[in-house]
């Protein structure tokens, strides 16, 4: 049984990142040829110090996250840094190195997706079997998780409260991913929009993305477990499929563990950036468990369905969303209609008291230049060419190596 924590004690934070080819940025699905390389021999996984390294559902993605929960977000930036710098200098002798962002902005996923073939490749194949996993939503996805960990009900109770009311708001900071195909998608989130429709064949599975709005692990089974339960039983026959695996919304809860993950982050440009925002969500979540903004009461009154208006318009516009629902925006204190980055201007400046200094200019910077689907997109006026884009990811590229922020 692993150990319990209560309210922001430790975190887990995960980042995931392509793998692609020096020369023209193809992806590069050879994820089993650097784990091996590191470890001598292949596995899914391995631990590197305060971080561990394992695969994803395709070839070309591996994942960085910290090996097992940390108190410490100060440090994670460095720490997920060298790792980098490593697995690129694994990498060099293969003409390969590490992309950041949420999407790649030229992979064809009808044609070049490769799933992992080694461990686990049984639950992935009839993932793959139900879904086609042959696509934007599955195949050409990077994100950042946090896990955030409850002792009890009554912790679950305030922390599922907050994250659902923050959930909406994620990909007005975090959006990433404005290119696909090598084309402007029109979405500041194209990675999400994808997200929400990946699993349509078993609707159960994402919900309205927004958890809804049960408190305790009895009322959590009976809503979203059992439901995602009965609806796959027809096709996984051979019953190899876990229930806190099968539920995609954007928070699961994980009472094998006694976590919260969050999963709407798109991924940034550096651990820089991805650990700074992590630190502002966590700010804020503690703001509102600490009913610094309003109640308990009030903030888990929210239906999903609001909530998922409210996140459908973050996905669109990201940073230049419009908030108009004035009752959300009461909610934080604020009495005029205002864009997503006015408002996350003003959370934080309400929540920094919870964050270490080392992230307060970081995110500040952000909040100041935009989403980093903003700034490619600025980065890419007036043309959008491939050649543009190619450019602008060569340089995301030198930003995660080096670990600073992409202005342009």
């Amino acid at each position: 049984m692993p150990k319990k924590y209560h309210l922001f004690e430790v975190y887990g934070i995960e980042l995931e990142y392509m793998l692609v080819s020096n020369s023209n940025l193809k992806i590069h699905p050879i994820v089993d040829q650097l784990l091996t390389l590191k470890n001598g021999e292949l596995t899914s996984d391995l631990e590197n110090g305060s971080i561990a390294w394992s695969n994803e559902l395709v070839a070309h993605v591996v994942e960085l996250k910290t090996n097992g929960p940390t108190a410490n977000l100060r440090d994670l930036p460095e720490e997920f840094h060298k790792n980098i710098m490593e697995i690129n200098s694994i990498l060099a002798p293969l003409q390969t190195k590490l992309l950041p962002t949420a999407a790649h902005p030229f992979m064809n996923p009808q044609t070049e997706t490769q799933l992992w073939k080694h461990s686990y490749s049984e639950v992935y194949a009839l993932y793959n079997r139900i879904f086609n996993c042959k696509g934007h939503g599955w195949s050409n996805v990077q994100s950042t998780h946090i896990n955030l960990p409850f002792f009890d009900d009554a912790e679950f109770e305030k922390l599922h409260a907050a994250i659902r009311l923050i959930l909406p708001l994620i990909p007005g900071l975090c959006a990433s991913s404005p290119i696909l195909d090598g084309k402007l998608t029109g979405f500041k989130d194209a990675r999400l929009e994808y997200y929400k429709t990946n699993q349509q064949e078993i609707p159960e599975m994402t919900g309205m993305v927004i958890p809804e709005a049960v408190f305790n692990q009895k009322d959590y089974f009976d809503a979203i477990f059992e439901p995602i339960k009965n609806a796959i039983r027809p096709r996984d026959t051979e019953n190899i499929l876990d229930h806190h695996f099968l539920n995609s919304r954007g928070a699961i809860a994980r009472f094998d563990r006694n976590a919260i993950e969050i999963r709407l982050m798109d991924i940034q440009e550096c651990p820089k950036a991805d650990v700074a925002l992590c630190s502002l969500l966590v700010a804020t979540l503690k703001a509102l468990v600490n009913g610094q903004f309003c109640d308990l009461k009030t903030q888990k009154s929210w239906h999903e369905k609001e909530l998922l208006e409210i996140l459908n318009k973050c996905i669109k516009d990201g940073d230049a969303a419009e908030m108009t629902n004035m009752d959300f925006l009461a909610v934080f204190g604020i009495s005029e209609a205002m864009n997503a980055n006015k408002l996350w201007t003003s959370i934080f400046a309400e929540v920094e008291q919870y964050m270490d200094d080392s992230f307060i200019p970081v995110v500040t910077q952000i909040l100041e230049q935009g989403t980093l689907a903003s700034r490619i997109e600025k980065a890419l006026t007036p043309t959008a060419t491939e050649a543009n884009i190619a450019l602008v990811y060569e340089q995301l590229a030198q930003c995660l190596q080096d670990n600073t922020l992409f202005l342009p």
